[in-house]
């Protein structure tokens, strides 16, 4: 039997999208050495698939394998279709760790390029269907996945700089990898097909290249479906037309995911124009009731200042900006919001307190009462968020929400935002909650542990109610 089809029945078994019984009865009907594309056509035309969307990506990684070599093991014999994968002599069994990917870690310098950009491929798309986050190739260390929060090797080799910098640049175009070599730093959005996408950061360190691939969800989520607080609250904040609205949170903390699922919900229910700035682009809105147009940092704009700037003479109703990260581009944001557009945009801040103080005290203080009298006035709300490990395995969100009301613009106009905390205490019929609050309430009903509770809370009454 080819390694094609072997590779195909074998993430078909695992993925349980036919049965070992549907894979003998098309073997015995079409012969032991059939095709990759006539197997997978029969188990269409005998009706045993019928997600076909599936069966074909199925089919296309199992052609990147093929290339390497065969399955571990027997996937016709093996009683669980993922066990062959533990056999892998590069991966979990040589050494005991992490989870079964397998990929040949001992044998890079032997591999062509070709064979080398399929394995990877590979090794990316069972990254993301074990339920990884993240996967991380870097010279002088073991390459390592995180999975809820928890760091795993998934081999015991060290990556030495030369197989550390082949696995890295294999997937670039000549371009990209010129970019990379001389700026020693690139971000970029890679896609292998439709449901695999993954934002890229290569860099390079005193041991050699490195690489973190950040997996990005294949759908859009809803927004009811990310376990958000007070959802009519921030559907009220996508309601405006105009003003500024904050997504923030800590890196990692599902801030991208959250500002995706809000353009989604206000592409499908508006009919205006989304203008996106992205560093990279990682999730594609198709247009449907707006028309969006998204623009990458460093293809489409030369930053996110220049493209804000552009945009304002762009027509739009709605700007999202990926990330506010420097005095210019904060200062477009709230001139944006002011004159009409409905601005979405995030920060890495822990609360709303730390993204005002953020937010304001970038400016220089002769401004300083300027910009506290336009953020006062343009400010719709701010959402904050954090990922947290959750007793029945997983992650669950903690999310704080600041609604702006007469007493947070007063506050914020007189500089005294030490007393956001008292103002959102009393503004729970607003649709307000406080990041602490919320992490007892996880503790009380049992999503998070007591160690994770007290590691998110700072406040003496509260850790109390803790311990």
């Amino acid at each position: 039997m080819n390694n094609e089809t072997l590779w195909l029945i074998r993430l078909g078994l695992d993925a349980k999208l036919f049965t070992r019984d549907h894979a003998f009865a098309i073997l015995k009907a079409a012969g032991r050495d059939a095709a990759l594309m006539d197997f997978a056509q029969r188990l269409i035309d005998d009706g045993y698939v019928t997600d076909v969307e599936q069966l074909e990506t199925l089919a296309g990684n199992a052609q990147a394998r093929a290339a390497v070599g065969p399955p571990p093991g027997n996937p016709l014999l093996d009683e669980d279709p993922a066990a062959g994968d533990a056999t892998a002599s590069s991966g979990p069994a040589a050494g005991g760790t992490g989870p079964a990917l397998d990929f040949p870690f001992d044998r890079i310098a032997a591999l062509d390029d070709a064979a080398l950009a399929a394995a990877v491929r590979a090794l990316l798309i069972d990254t993301g269907r074990q339920g990884a986050s993240d996967l991380h190739l870097s010279a002088g260390s073991r390459p390592f996945v995180r999975k809820h929060r928890a760091l795993t090797p998934i081999t015991d080799r060290i990556l030495t700089a030369e197989e550390s910098l082949r696995l890295n640049t294999v997937l670039l175009a000549e371009h990209q990898r010129k970019i990379y070599l001389e700026r020693r730093d690139y971000d970029l959005a890679l896609a292998l097909d439709a449901k695999n996408r993954f934002r890229v950061n290569l860099m390079f360190h005193k041991g050699g290249a490195s690489g973190s691939y950040r997996m990005i969800p294949a759908g859009i989520p809803k927004l009811d479906e990310l376990g958000l607080r007070n959802l009519d609250t921030i559907r009220k904040l996508l309601s405006y037309h105009n003003g500024l609205i904050l997504i923030t949170g800590p890196v990692g903390a599902g801030k991208t995911t959250t500002l995706a699922a809000m353009v989604a919900e206000l592409n499908a229910q508006r009919q205006d124009h989304i203008i996106t700035v992205e560093d990279p682009i990682e999730v594609v809105q198709l247009p449907q009731g707006c028309n969006v147009t998204q623009r990458e940092v460093g293809p489409h704009t030369k930053s996110f200042f220049s493209a804000l700037k552009g945009a304002l003479r762009e027509d739009p109703d709605v700007i999202v900006i990926g990330e506010l990260r420097d005095l210019e581009t904060i200062e477009m944001a709230i001139s944006a919001s002011e004159t009409g557009h409905l601005v979405i945009g995030t920060m890495h801040t822990s609360d709303a307190a730390t993204t005002l103080n953020r937010l304001l005290d970038v400016f220089p203080p002769a401004q300083q009462t300027q910009i506290r009298a336009s953020v006062a006035e343009s400010l719709r709300g701010v959402v904050c968020q954090r990922l947290l490990p959750g007793t029945r395995g997983g992650l669950v969100v903690a999310c704080e929400i600041m609604v702006s009301n007469l007493a947070i613009q007063a506050l914020i106009r007189e500089g005294k935002t030490s007393g956001l905390r008292n103002t959102m205490e009393t503004g729970v019929r607003e649709g307000m909650c406080i990041m602490e609050n919320v992490v007892l309430e996880l503790y009380q009903q049992g999503k998070i542990s007591k160690d994770t509770a007290l590691a998110n809370v700072t406040t003496r009454n509260v850790r109390a109610k803790i311990t």
